[in-house]
């Protein structure tokens, strides 16, 4: 499959500011680590005047964790804002910074559970979350990892061409397949190659079941499963976790699925939201809280944003 081709459409003038972001995007993602990580506390307090998604993140957070005060839910909210607000540098160091520069920030274990299933000629999906750290978590990936990645096209055409190319750049031979791609994914996955996906969003009704996710009843898709049985692949999960002492990430690769899929469309669907659950309490206020993951609601049942 090539790999994106350039539009000459994108040069008119009514895209040069998207343009004119991302030259200044990659320009501060030159800057040291450390001050990039300044800037995102400079950042953090601006992010509340996105009071829909601040109040989304709130109530995420609520519905998660009852067991909370309302002091100790704020306390959370806020850092995870100044996770939001590191994101927005990490991401531009996924896309921009070379791999010997990206590889002197983060450790990483369980590359034996990739050669294996390699070494079994089994192509693999690479479970992922939506932690803030996503795209520099998968550009780390890339440097020690061949695989493909699953995402979602952009609105604005510059910035989807630009999110394409530079996700593709994380990994020499890797192309980025559009969620809507069933056939590509299945074809990948039976060559025998490694895809990145995640699957925990709300994606309505027609592609989910509902099951618990952190007790409340959450639209969790059933496609996992059915990409596993179609492509003969199994499940590896992999997590990437930012340092508390700011000195970078560590990346975590962990055991494949055993008996999965089972069968069981409810079952598997739990399973995955298990694991999801898991990382998370690991480090809360790193997650996408300001995601609608209760938009889907089950059938009586009152909405909550």
């Amino acid at each position: 499959m090539a790999s994106s081709q350039f539009d000459r459409a994108l040069l008119h003038p009514r895209h040069w500011p998207t343009w004119i972001g991302f030259g200044v995007w990659f320009v501060i993602a030159q800057l040291p680590y450390r001050w990039q990580m300044a800037m995102a506390r400079v950042l953090a307090p601006l992010l509340h005047l996105n009071k829909k998604r601040v109040k989304m993140a709130r109530t995420n957070l609520q519905l998660c964790f009852p067991q909370k005060n309302a002091a100790e839910i704020e306390q959370l909210l806020e850092a995870n804002l100044q996770s939001t607000a590191m994101a927005v540098f990490e991401t531009g160091i996924g896309y921009f910074w070379s791999k010997p520069r990206l590889r002197k920030l983060f450790s990483i274990t369980g590359l034996e559970h990739i050669e294996q299933a390699k070494t079994e000629g089994q192509g693999a999906l690479l479970l992922s979350l939506h932690f803030t750290t996503l795209d520099i978590g998968s550009a780390m990936l890339g440097v020690c990892v061949n695989y493909d990645g699953m995402y979602s096209p952009h609105k604005n055409k510059v910035f989807d061409y630009v999110q394409k190319v530079r996700r593709e750049a994380y990994v020499k031979e890797g192309i980025a397949i559009s969620r809507d791609n069933v056939r590509a994914m299945v074809a990948q996955l039976r060559k025998g190659r490694m895809i990145w996906y995640a699957p925990d969003r709300d994606l309505g009704p027609k592609v989910s079941v509902f099951v618990p996710f952190f007790g409340v009843p959450a639209a969790t898709v059933t496609a996992t499963a059915q990409f596993a049985r179609m492509g003969r692949a199994q499940i590896i999960p992999f997590s990437q976790y930012r340092r508390a002492d700011g000195t970078g990430y560590d990346v975590v690769i962990h055991p494949p699925f055993e008996n999965y899929p089972s069968g069981d469309e409810l079952a598997d669907a739990r399973r995955v939201n298990e694991f999801v659950e898991q990382e998370i309490l690991k480090a809360p206020e790193q997650y996408l809280w300001a995601q609608p993951r209760f938009k889907t609601r089950p059938e009586g049942a009152a909405k909550v944003y």
